[in-house]
């Protein structure tokens, strides 16, 4: 699937340890990693800043305008290198979205073993990135390169959002319902591109899913019962459930035959064809989820999947929801629907 010129051209995927959200620092890892600094200092002007593990920080400039600003990369998930440029940038808007903003600029974030890759191949990278910016209606207006072992690339993205249209992963009120954007199982599909499993159709619906830009998160933001918002990434729908039920300290239900997933996820799942981050994400928060019954290993491993752009998971008022789903399909998320809600008690993840 690479349009590489050269047969002897390695596949993308072969030159990293992981391929993209599924690169994440592992969120214990990460936790225990970020313990070790002081807080900043305060700023009166900062919205958000690092207290709630928000998408993005967020910065007052005046009344009107407040800045986003965020930065994502990673290792390949594809061979392709223009798809490759293409699921990175479209992962990288997505933060700006998720806040509820609308990107203005990005700079480009490119390190790549320049004496193994040919360079038709990594400027295939830059084009595909430069074209889902196209798309949103922005300018790659510069960014930095630097020879590395593994291909990364990715955004630094800025955005615009009204200061009183922030949302936040942090504020959710009991009784909202939970709507999630997108369909499920990116890492998986992943997991079998690597092993050669995947199917011409599969490849085609990681694609659609992964390039589609999380655009309605500007319009949700404009919603009075839209509380809070997050796009689910590297930690897996549990992970980024989780993070909205700390931050509000409230719990959240997951109804697990709600939840919409990719094509052939389940069953690649069912046969142990599943990334190595969805263990890790476990073994960091697994002490947060209550599991049902029902939930076997093959659920519980697509439950911590590791998203790479993925749909933004919404807690709305219940009044709310149908100008949600609304605004979505409108836009061409098809597969939006309602999976869970928000509830008074401990912080954590419930899947029933």
């Amino acid at each position: 699937m690479t349009h590489t010129s050269s047969e002897q051209t390695p596949r993308l995927t072969s030159l990293s340890h992981g391929g993209g959200c599924g690169c994440k620092i592992a969120p214990g890892v990460l936790s225990a990693l970020l313990a070790r600094h002081a807080p900043a200092a305060p700023y009166a002007n900062l919205l958000v800043g690092t207290e709630t593990a928000d998408d993005a920080a967020v910065y007052r400039l005046n009344d009107e305008q407040a800045l986003i600003a965020t930065t994502d990369f990673f290792m390949p998930i594809v061979d392709d290198p223009y798809d490759f440029g293409r699921i990175a940038a479209t992962n990288a808007l997505s933060d700006v979205y998720a806040m509820g903003g609308t990107p203005i600029m990005a700079l480009a974030i490119v390190g790549m073993p320049i004496n193994v890759l040919p360079h038709e191949t990594i400027a295939a990278i830059l084009r595909g990135g430069e074209s889902v910016c196209a798309e949103a209606g922005i300018p790659v207006a510069g960014g930095h390169s630097i020879d590395s072992v593994e291909p990364i690339y990715g955004l630094a993205a800025m955005g615009l959002v009204h200061p009183g249209r922030i949302k936040r992963n942090a504020d959710a009120k009991a009784g909202d319902v939970l709507i999630l954007g997108k369909p499920l199982g990116v890492g998986v599909l992943s997991a079998a591109l690597k092993k050669n499993l995947l199917d011409a159709d599969g490849y085609a619906a990681m694609l659609a899913a992964t390039t589609l830009l999380n655009r309605p998160g500007a319009a949700l933001a404009k919603l009075d019962g839209v509380h809070a918002m997050t796009d689910v990434t590297g930690f897996g729908l549990l992970g980024h459930a989780l993070e909205m039920a700390r931050g509000a300290g409230l719990a959240a239900r997951l109804d697990l035959d709600a939840l919409p997933w990719l094509a052939q996820v389940r069953e690649f799942a069912r046969q142990g064809v599943v990334t190595g981050a969805s263990g890790r994400n476990w073994a960091s928060y697994g002490e947060g989820v209550e599991l049902g019954a029902r939930v076997d290993d093959a659920s519980r491993a697509l439950l911590t999947d590791p998203q790479t752009s993925g749909g933004l998971l919404v807690a709305c008022a219940p009044d709310t929801a149908r100008q949600v789903l609304d605004i979505f399909r409108e836009q061409g998320f098809d597969r939006a629907c309602i999976v869970g809600e928000m509830a008074q008690g401990a912080p954590q993840v419930r899947v029933e």
